[in-house]
This record gives structure tokens, sequence and C-alpha cells, in this order.
């Protein structure tokens, strides 16, 4: 095992550890394609892309799997599970992050060779959640959690009552704490998605991820923060799954 993947931290002062949550989907035959590790932002959980993606993923002959990250925890602990489940997963793994779990992928990306990875409305811009929901974010900028509102997660397109629905389910969760990424082990092809309508991560922050990973960003207008529970979430995660053949191929 790379000593990217186990340092000598988790020696001496190692992540408590915590039943994971991981859903799969798996393809009816071996296409022999990576696995996909889609990571969703503390508060969400694993159940966002079991919606729609996982299943679609399969459909086109993708192993594909979900997390959970744990209730209470840091970037560490986070870091560290994500790297466990991918280790353990039979092939070299994509690694696919939505909002804080983004973050949490490119922190992996320093310590795990990951195959692929894709960052999708990445982050979390607190002076834009701010402007569109201070009762729901000034909590957070003092250590205590982050609840956004519908109308900040989901476009005016997605019909209310199921746009309700989804965000009931998405629980508070305190911000993930910023800081500088390591560098990616072995280099892997990195997308940037997003929407430029994007309510809580606006262009800009896609912008600049995507700079920082030499490419510009896979845009989706019109859609807001959750594009893997939008009315036409089909439309990024094909775009997404095109990409990945493309990189497989090259």
């Amino acid at each position: 095992m790379s000593d990217r993947i186990l340092r000598f931290d988790d020696w001496t002062d190692p992540v408590p550890p915590v039943a994971r949550e991981v859903l799969s989907v798996l393809p009816e035959g071996d296409a022999g394609k990576p696995p996909v590790l889609f990571v969703p932002g503390p508060g969400h959980g694993a159940w966002v892309f079991a919606e729609h993606w996982l299943g679609h993923a399969a459909s086109r002959g993708f192993p594909a799997h979900a997390l959970s990250l744990r209730e209470e925890g840091g970037l560490r602990a986070y870091v560290h599970d994500v790297v466990q489940v991918a280790a353990g997963l039979p092939r070299q793994t994509v690694l696919v992050g939505h909002g804080a779990g983004a973050v949490v992928v490119e922190h992996v990306l320093a310590r795990y060779p990951a195959r692929a990875a894709v960052l999708v409305s990445p982050g979390l811009d607190r002076w834009t959640a701010l402007r569109t929901n201070p009762i729901g974010t000034l909590p957070a900028l003092v250590g205590r959690k982050l609840r956004l509102r519908r109308s900040q997660l989901f476009s005016s397109v997605l019909p209310v009552a199921e746009a309700d629905r989804y965000a009931s389910r998405i629980g508070p969760a305190k911000l993930v704490p910023r800081s500088v990424p390591g560098r990616p082990v072995g280099h892997p092809p990195t997308l940037i998605a997003g929407s430029p309508d994007d309510r809580v991560v606006p262009r800009a922050v896609l912008d600049r991820t995507a700079s920082r990973h030499g490419a510009a960003p896979l845009l989706f207008p019109g859609m807001g923060h959750q594009l893997m529970l939008e009315r036409d979430w089909v439309e990024p995660i094909d775009a997404i799954l095109d990409w990945l053949v493309q990189e497989l191929v090259a």
C-alpha cells in the first residue's frame, strides 16, 4: 500500500472507525470499465446519487457506488473514508465529488491514484450562501451547522413538491474547511462541471477550480446546485460519462 494512502498520522492518531454506508448498482455484465465512486457533501448522503445517477452509470457499463460521509467528522476523516472505500474496490476508481464532497475528492487525489476525477459544483462559496440565505449560513460561520434552502439547491424548473421532498432529506452540516490540496497522485484527468445559475457555487468558483486543473468547466445553464436531482439530471451524467469514455480510450 502506498504511503500516500496510509500516512504516519494514521498510525499515531488514527481516524475513529465508523460503519460506512455505501450504495452500489452494478452493470449486468463486466465491460471492463472502472468503478465510479460518487462522494456527496456532508449532510447529503449516498441517496442523492442513488436517485438517478447510480443506475444510469451502471446502465452504461460502469460499476457505480456512492458513499455517505460520516455524520460527525472533519476533512481528515472524510478523506480517510473515501480513500479506504476506493482502495477496496477491484479496479482503479473514478472519483466523482459533489459540493463539499468535491473538496474532499480534491484532497483524496493527493493520496489515492484515481483513474480520473470529476468535481461537480465544487465547494461552497460562503459569501454567496450568506447573501442568499443569511439565517441558514451565519451559524456555520461560527462553527455551527449550515442549512441550505430549497431555492438555493434547486432550479425553479423542478416541481416544488419534488424539491421539497429532496430538501427535507438534506440535513445541516458543518462547512468543510478550506485548505490547499496536495498534488494529485499520477495526475489523473479531472473534469469540473456545474451550472452558471448555481446559487451556492458561483461561476467564478467553477472557473478558478477548472483553471487549477488546467481545463475549462463543463456548464449546464438553467440548472441548480443539485445537478443529480434536477429534472434534467440525465444531461450532466451523460456528459460526464461521455467525457470519461473518451479519457479511457485516450
